[in-house]
């Protein structure tokens, strides 16, 4: 089987880890949930570092333990990004880089080393020393050293958690580019899910040492039977391209599926892919399209499924019309009557042209 195949068993005092999923062979599958949840725990021994009671791990058909063998930390190809840094303080940045080339063997360090300082921007950083480094430079640092050690496999635990927000933003961008060229499985770990969202094409959803669920990320964000869809802030991301720009309004032009939504701003080049983030809480329903309205996106949909909230509220779910891709609604019990909604019929959705947020790209 080609992908991650990973089942652990950990028993600990006072904590059981019983995780078992399966991840893609590429992109990024986020590993979600809160803190104590095992996430990180589950990282380690994915890397080697903690072995578990039992369990199994393959990667792409590739037997790396199982109840009769147990491949080394150190034999395993994998690149490790901690919250904290951890490269060598007595080496530059150069010398740290050159550290994982060696790793790497000769041929990786030839074709791989000049692109990966390019990608990270470290060229004006290779002579410094790493106690010169600022946060965001440091995790730079730390993310390309992992690459250059050739990785079948590269684990982020939580890469940005010790960083203030002017590192996080400098990061970010070099964070994004890693993720669009990334032909190699990423595990990113976070308890954050505005990050899950960011990078995940693929989501492990863990709670108090297990895995709730598993799969593409934009369908458990919106299933109603998951936790995430039933949160305050929950959020359906659609997968979108640019297709223009309107100047004199500065407005972006997006495709979702055969619709096009307009977004404030200038968001990118045309043909470039963008994820949109769209808060329940800024969907509202209606059984018409209305004639005279302020709101720009108003998008056909049909209501797959209604699940009581409490407080009065209702969550709707919605499919988009000639797509898969879903959207969420948060409607009060009042209107949900009001307009006789239910199972199968068409509503249109109207979102406010400010919760269209790119998430991602």
């Amino acid at each position: 089987m080609n992908g991650i195949d990973a089942h652990f068993r950990l028993k600990r005092r006072g904590f059981m880890l019983d995780a078992k999923f399966t991840a893609p062979s590429s992109g990024v599958t986020g590993l979600f949930g809160p803190s104590g949840s095992g996430k990180t725990t589950l990282l380690r021994m994915i890397a080697g570092l903690e072995r578990p009671d039992k369990g199994w791990l393959t990667l792409d058909g590739k037997v790396w333990q199982d109840d009769g063998r147990f491949t080394r930390a150190f034999r395993r190809p994998v690149g490790y990004v901690f919250q904290d840094a951890r490269l060598f303080a007595h080496l530059s940045v150069a010398g740290n880089l050159r550290f994982a080339l060696r790793r790497a063997g000769a041929k990786e360090a030839s074709t791989q080393g000049d692109e990966v300082v390019a990608q990270f921007g470290l060229g004006p950083l290779l002579e410094r020393r790493i106690d010169g480094l600022s946060g965001g430079e440091r995790q730079r640092v730390a993310i390309a050293r992992a690459l250059l050690s050739h990785p079948r496999l590269l684990l982020m635990d939580e890469p940005l958690a010790s960083l203030d927000r002017d590192a996080k933003r400098d990061i970010l961008p070099y964070l994004e580019a890693l993720v669009r060229r990334a032909d190699i499985p990423v595990l990113y770990v976070s308890h954050d899910l505005d990050e899950i969202e960011r990078f995940a094409d693929h989501l492990v959803l863990m709670d108090q040492g297990r895995v709730l669920a598993a799969g593409p990320m934009a369908e458990l964000a919106a299933d109603p039977e998951l936790l995430l869809a039933r949160d305050p802030d929950a959020a359906a991301l659609l997968d979108a391209e640019i297709i223009g720009h309107d100047a004199g309004y500065q407005l972006t032009a997006c495709r979702v599926g055969p619709h096009t939504l307009l977004l404030p701003g200038t968001l990118g080049m045309p043909g470039a892919a963008r994820r949109l983030r769209v808060r329940a809480s800024d969907v509202s329903l209606s059984l018409a399209r209305a004639a005279n309205t302020s709101i720009l996106n108003i998008l056909p949909c049909r209501i797959e499924a209604l699940e009581p909230l409490g407080a009065g509220q209702v969550l709707v779910v919605l499919t988009l019309a000639g797509t898969k891709m879903r959207l969420l609604s948060r409607v009060t019990t009042r209107s949900r009557d009001a307009l006789a909604l239910a199972t199968g019929v068409t509503v249109q959705a109207q979102i406010k042209g400010m919760a269209l947020v790119e998430a991602a790209s």
